[in-house]
């Protein structure tokens, strides 16, 4: 009779789960899928007890699934704004085209202050993105010929400078910013940028013929900064060893031509 009665209880225990399913199902609520209740561990028993003991009282399941119906409308809405923020970007790019077409007309007819101004536009209105980097370059290089123009080489060498971190090979920046030290006489840093040209290009002629002129000068130029550090050296050593009686020409540099090296005697 043991055995019997346990038979029964379980048939009477599946029934009553039958019957909490059934009234489930007549509420309107979803049903949790399997891989739910598999990542809630245990909570899914305590679900269908809560529904036996309350057939007619919705569980929380539904609000469980709301969040799968938003899906769709997220990726759409994801996708939407990719789209207007990709049709911004052109519009800004087409903008600062334009800024730079203006410019270049501006340039040709020799206005150079409202180039400058066009040019910054747009710079102004280009994304910094990869896309705009040509454009960007070309118009800080630009700038950069119109200072020259105005004869504002330090500003030459800036906005060249800006171009080339953009294009690095970029040549008519480094040509304008080599006009524009050679212009202040920073000889030196002009030949460094017809190298540099030189390795780009190796067929520039132009710039090899620039390198030639330019170092006898840069050359020249070192040798008179030296002339001229050594006359200051002088004058305060001078005015240290004049209150002893002395002079730095009291004092001959011997140079040591194996070693490179000096040595230094006193005479009176």
């Amino acid at each position: 009779m043991v055995v019997i009665e346990q038979e029964e209880s379980k048939h009477r225990n599946a029934n009553a789960s039958i019957a909490g399913a059934s009234n489930d199902a007549s509420d309107g609520f979803e049903t949790a899928s399997d891989a739910d209740l598999d990542s809630d561990g245990d909570d899914g028993g305590a679900c269908s007890r809560e529904a036996q003991n309350h057939p007619g009282k919705p569980h929380q399941q539904q609000t469980e699934q709301e969040p799968e119906h938003d899906g769709p409308r997220s990726t759409e809405s994801s996708e939407n704004a990719l789209i207007n923020e990709e049709e911004s970007r052109q519009k800004a790019l087409d903008q600062a085209n334009e800024a730079k077409v203006e410019g270049n007309k501006l340039f040709v007819d020799g206005k150079y202050e409202e180039a400058l101004s066009q040019y910054e536009l747009a710079l102004q209105v280009a994304p910094d993105v990869p896309l705009s980097v040509e454009i960007r370059s070309i118009c800080h290089s630009n700038r950069g010929v119109c200072f020259l123009k105005l004869g504002k080489y330090e500003n030459t060498i800036k906005e060249c400078t800006k171009a080339l971190e953009l294009n690095p090979v970029y040549v008519k920046a480094l040509v304008r910013r080599g006009e524009a030290h050679e212009k202040l006489e920073h000889f030196e840093e002009a030949v460094a940028d017809m190298k540099k040209i030189l390795e780009i290009d190796p067929s520039n002629d132009q710039a090899g013929k620039t390198i030639r002129r330019l170092e006898p000068l840069a050359a020249e130029k070192r040798e008179k900064m030296k002339e001229e550090m050594i006359a200051k050296l002088k004058e305060m050593g001078n005015s240290v060893l004049g209150r002893f009686g002395m002079s730095v020409d009291n004092f001959k540099a011997v140079k040591d031509p194996n070693t490179g090296s000096y040595s230094v005697s006193f005479q009176r």
